[in-house]
């Protein structure tokens, strides 16, 4: 079995997620008054450089959580919160972090970051591909866009540096960047990493892994196994059978992360296709490298028990997790939704059921890490994320987004009841805004749906860029180009920064 090669040297700075870049409009011509102030894409594109305030506040946590709701813009938690505890109603989790009172904690509070891109995909950057997974590189690789995929927008605040739409952690030019598991392995620390989607998506992708292409799920792609399509999910110079540094899946079981949790079961099914493991499914891989191995079995998670030398990966459904709420449909516009509005119904799929909802994961997270002695040593860094409010934000489905926001907030509340916030720097954010939106009556011009609150009334909510023929549940673009959420405070450490490999063995394209 090969060894996992520890990181070594000690960190020269973890960027609080509230210091991401942001750049000011650009000139509309050479002679108005507008102009641009902030950094050109080419200091965006240094590691580090999305950073755009001084860090602040409290530098000695121990421990670092961070809740991550993808998609979830402030619209989305008021559609949730609306609905479940009436207009003024309050939220466990979400409602208390950053509020001073909530807490007793003068370095509580709320920050903004930007969320742009620079580079609409993989053809605007110098390692894009064409079907077959060839490079064809664009010679001027880097573009403003305002509206970022979840790769990009992960990848800028676990590594700090801005980067394309499907990137993982490389930035324009193919260089992968030192993410913040790797910044926190090298200090020592015990990582986990927590999801409600497939573990190979793109928010918790960017803690263990670096891509050209964000579908790279495993060494067939994105496929069960019973197929190959990596060549065009791929780079190819990233395969292990070309000398690359394996797909998504092989890359986490390299990072090596001491608790991980999530969907995704079916792409550890596929047959390595090079190296040592060749031949062999990344399950088998798995085994072979020492991980304790639970494969959709909900009882078998809640036993897991920390164990010397052997990392949990604990994968509970085959794709994303399902939601907690049977969906709704957003339809247009007709008075019959008024006079019978929606109600959301449990899903009688929902792992929560059996015991593996989100807060029942972070639990156990919790519990493995801090049963670690490099966790009670020197801290632990975990991330959690709930995948589906976004993901049912994009499907026009909003009992399936407000129960994936619920199940978020219980995970928050349990955490902020059991972690030492003395000592634990805790941030609840988003990766990017998105397009749900309350009306005070059905537009004519978009999907809606109107819900029963928990008030007695009736809430409309609108999906402006939602379509009758093109909605599904795998996500896509149209998520909004800003977020901000509650931040507890900021950490940083100290010198120099370890080396991580490049995507293949022949060189990455050099930075200008």
């Amino acid at each position: 079995m090969s060894k996992h090669k520890a990181l070594t040297g000690a960190i020269a700075a973890l960027a609080s997620v509230a210091t991401l870049g942001a750049l000011a409009a650009p000139a509309l011509a050479a002679d108005t008054t507008y102009s641009p102030n902030g950094k050109p894409v080419s200091e965006l594109a240094k590691h580090g450089g999305a950073q755009r305030i001084a860090t602040i506040g409290n530098k000695s946590a121990k421990n670092v959580v961070l809740f991550l709701g993808d998609g979830m813009g402030d619209s989305e938690i008021t559609v949730a919160r609306d609905y479940l505890k009436g207009a003024n109603g309050h939220f466990e989790g979400l409602d208390a972090v950053g509020q001073l009172g909530a807490l007793g904690d003068v370095q509580a509070g709320t920050g903004q970051y930007t969320t742009f891109s620079v580079g609409n995909g993989s053809k605007d950057s110098a390692v894009g591909k064409d079907g077959d997974g060839k490079l064809v590189a664009n010679p001027n690789p880097g573009k403003l866009t305002p509206v970022t995929d979840s790769s990009a927008s992960g990848s800028a605040w676990a590594t700090g540096t801005k980067t394309y739409n499907n990137a993982v952690d490389v930035d324009i030019y193919g260089n992968p960047q030192l993410n913040l598991f790797e910044l926190a392995k090298a200090a020592g620390k015990a990582t986990g990493n927590v999801t409600t989607a497939e573990i190979q998506d793109a928010t918790p992708a960017v803690l263990e892994s670096h891509s050209s292409e964000r579908a790279c799920y495993g060494p067939q792609g994105k496929t069960d196994g019973t197929s190959n399509n990596a060549s065009k999910q791929c780079l190819i110079n990233q395969l292990k059978e070309n000398g690359g540094i394996g797909s998504i899946s092989e890359q986490l079981l390299d990072t090596r992360a001491d608790v991980t949790i999530g969907g995704g079961s079916k792409y550890f099914r596929q047959t390595v296709q090079g190296g040592e493991y060749k031949g062999k499914t990344v399950w088998e891989q798995a085994k072979e490298m020492g991980f304790q191995t639970v494969e959709n079995d909900p009882a078998a998670m809640n036993a897991l028990q920390y164990k010397d030398g052997q990392p949990v990966l604990a994968l509970m459904s085959d794709g994303n997790m399902p939601t907690k709420f049977n969906p709704s449909k957003a339809t247009a516009k007709d008075s019959a939704k008024d006079a019978n509005p929606t109600v959301c119904t449990p899903n009688a799929d929902w792992l929560g059921n059996q015991g593996s909802s989100l807060k029942d994961m972070t639990k156990k997270a919790l519990d493995l890490l801090n049963a670690n002695p490099n966790g009670q040593k020197n801290g632990f860094f975990l991330q959690v994320e709930g995948v589906s409010i976004d993901k049912q934000d994009h499907a026009g489905n909003a009992c399936g987004q407000i129960g994936e926001t619920d199940d978020f907030d219980q995970a928050i509340a349990y955490a902020m009841q059991n972690v030492d916030l003395t000592n634990t720097l805790m941030i609840v954010t988003a990766d990017h805004a998105h397009t749900s939106q309350i009306l005070n009556a059905q537009p004519a011009y978009a999907l809606s749906t109107v819900l029963k609150t928990a008030d007695g009334n009736n809430m409309v909510v609108s999906y402006g860029t939602a379509q009758e023929d093109s909605r599904d549940t795998d996500g896509g673009y149209n998520g909004g180009d800003m977020e901000h959420g509650p931040l507890r405070s900021r950490w940083t450490a100290s010198p120099k920064v370890p080396n991580i490999r490049s995507l293949s063995s022949a060189a990455s394209p050099a930075r200008p």
